[in-house]
């Protein structure tokens, strides 16, 4: 019961129960690997699956609306997509912890990102929320440059206090967005040492500047941020995804080096996010269960 209430706690960003139940969910990976997790793991996914309506009724608009599944399949594809983000949680802290594992992974375009390591000019490497960025995150430790992520700090800061001593020191640099505006000059600081920084630009918060442009058949929402960031400091850029592929294996995807040096703002922020924009509906095609968007993404 302890180990169920520490993976839902965990799933929901809560931190609220007690610290034996992470201990013992942590106790089951350590000593019988991911498999018995992802068995847990069922249940839980079982409460979200009936419970966050509000998510899920988000999530059917996606698979009927937008790809086209019949009522049926739409169901199973909310069931899939919470269970493959339990998975990607589980994964995340298997994998950053150290613990033994059995995963493999195939890296398709890795050369792409240690052409723009060798650049030494920065750069900009672009993701989504689908399949499992920590992953990604964590294996870019391969490359010879330093790595940061930008993220939102929306988790709770006790629950990431413990999974941190659990996992233990990342091997990137964090920079956490803040609402003075301090995570700006980080970013520059990391462009000037020509450094890469990871970053998200499927998702923002409400208040902030958006872009519009066609995906998935319907005009929505961009957060404007990562574009701006990338005509500001004209540094090169590469799309990337790491996709579960199985239980056990996961494939990691780095586009070929974009470039928008030459063009002005406006039409950098353009062409940038068409190429952005298409880069992900792809991925979203490909692997639709791993697109862990739970909110209106489309502009009504």
């Amino acid at each position: 019961i302890n180990c169920k209430k520490a993976l839902l706690e965990i799933m929901q960003g809560k931190s609220k129960g007690t610290k034996s139940g992470y201990r013992i969910f942590i106790w089951i990976l350590k000593n019988f690997g991911v498999l018995p997790g992802y068995f847990v793991l069922r249940f839980v996914v079982l409460y979200f699956f009936l419970f966050s309506h509000k998510s899920s009724r988000v999530l059917y608009s996606f698979y009927h609306n937008r790809l086209g599944y019949g009522f049926f399949a739409s169901i199973i594809k909310i069931y899939r997509n919470y269970y493959g983000m339990g998975q990607s949680i589980i994964d995340k802290i298997v994998i950053m912890s150290g613990i033994k594992n059995r995963f493999s992974f195939h890296f398709d375009g890795e050369e792409n990102l240690r052409e723009i390591a060798s650049l030494k000019k920065g750069g900009i490497l672009l993701s989504a929320h689908i399949g499992n960025w920590d992953i990604a995150g964590h294996l870019l430790k391969r490359l010879d440059s330093r790595i940061n992520i930008l993220i939102f700090d929306g988790e709770d800061e006790q629950l990431k206090e413990y999974l941190s001593g659990i996992t233990g020191a990342m091997p990137v640099n964090i920079i956490v967005i803040k609402n003075d505006l301090s995570h700006i000059y980080e970013l520059s600081e990391a462009f000037r040492k020509n450094e890469l920084v990871c970053m998200h630009a499927d998702r923002f918060l409400e208040g902030n500047k958006t872009m519009m442009i066609d995906f998935l058949g319907k005009e929505a929402r961009f957060p404007l941020g990562p574009f701006i960031l990338a005509s500001t400091f004209k540094v090169p850029v590469s799309y990337v995804f790491a996709l579960k592929e199985s239980n056990l294996h996961y494939h990691f995807f780095a586009s070929k080096i974009k470039d928008y040096s030459h063009l002005g703002k406006a039409d950098l922020m353009q062409q940038m996010l068409k190429d952005y924009a298409m880069e992900m509906e792809n991925k979203v095609k490909q692997y639709p269960e791993q697109w862990f968007n739970h909110y209106n993404f489309w502009y009504n």
